[in-house]
């Protein structure tokens, strides 16, 4: 289903417990969250008040890849856990510097689907299109991407600020490996991912907190993370905490200081 064909009247939204896309809608300043995302979002602020920080740090990633993707060729984009629309969205940053760029958004979350309409406002000679899909069925995801890009050509997989919410014992490797073995050579995989590396206890107990409000949060540590790429060829500078990777693309974070942002970021290629 793509968002020109979905029925946005039969949107199932779920107010009742806190949903990660809502959450960091709420962390980036949005109006399209409930109580109970801004009151589980209040509890990870005290937990941590930098989480608003490394949401936009996140967002700006996102942008410096997107960027540096379409500077070297790639005109193919599928962003997997696209969240509530932030502009500047993804197809923005890739149409700027390549006008044709063709871009598909996916989420599981019905309320992007309510705001699909700010995501497919992209340039008359390139295509944005939103597809209603879940990671966890990578078959629905390509056979949805497959109407809108040509997988016989390099296609950029981004994946950011999305794998910590799916748990190991959800086959979280096996899934980004079944959705990369679908593109060809040439194709890239952009990531981003929140760690426990440098703030064990603070996060121990974010983990928990999410648990109790029905949110799995699987942070995982540099190693882990890497693994995501195994098989594939690292663009320098390899795998880096999120804000190190090539800041010469971006504009620094507002309320971004010197410390770590806890959270890893790469890009690398598919031989």
């Amino acid at each position: 289903m793509t968002g020109q064909d979905a029925d946005r009247n039969d949107l199932r939204l779920d107010s009742g417990r806190p949903h990660p896309a809502r959450m960091y809608d709420w962390y980036l300043g949005g109006k399209d969250n409930y109580p109970v995302d801004e009151a589980m979002g209040r509890q990870m602020l005290a937990l941590d008040p930098r989480v608003p920080v490394m949401a936009r740090v996140n967002r700006a990633f996102m942008h410096r890849a997107t960027r540096w993707l379409a500077q070297h060729g790639i005109r193919q984009f599928l962003d997997v856990g696209t969240g509530i629309p932030t502009e500047p969205n993804l197809h923005q940053v890739a149409q700027r510097i390549a006008p044709d760029a063709r871009v598909v958004y996916c989420d599981n979350d019905p309320i992007v689907l309510a705001h699909a309409a700010a995501l497919l406002r992209g340039t008359p000679e390139g295509v944005t299109e939103y597809l209603q899909a879940d990671v966890r069925e990578p078959a629905a995801v390509v056979e949805g991407a497959r109407k809108v890009l040509d997988l016989g050509r390099p296609v950029a997989l981004s994946l950011v600020a999305l794998l910590h919410f799916v748990s190991d014992e959800d086959g979280a490797h096996e899934l980004v490996n079944r959705l990369l073995a679908e593109l060809p050579s040439g194709s890239y995989l952009m990531m981003t991912h929140a760690t426990a590396d440098f703030t064990p206890e603070e996060s121990a107990a974010a983990t928990e907190k999410l648990k109790a409000a029905g949110v799995t949060l699987a942070l995982r540590s540099r190693a882990e993370f890497a693994r995501f790429f195994d098989g594939l060829e690292l663009v320098e500078p390899g795998v880096e905490v999120v804000h190190h990777w090539h800041p010469e693309l971006g504009d620094p974070v507002p309320g971004q200081d010197d410390g770590v942002i806890p959270g890893y970021g790469a890009v690398a290629r598919k031989p």
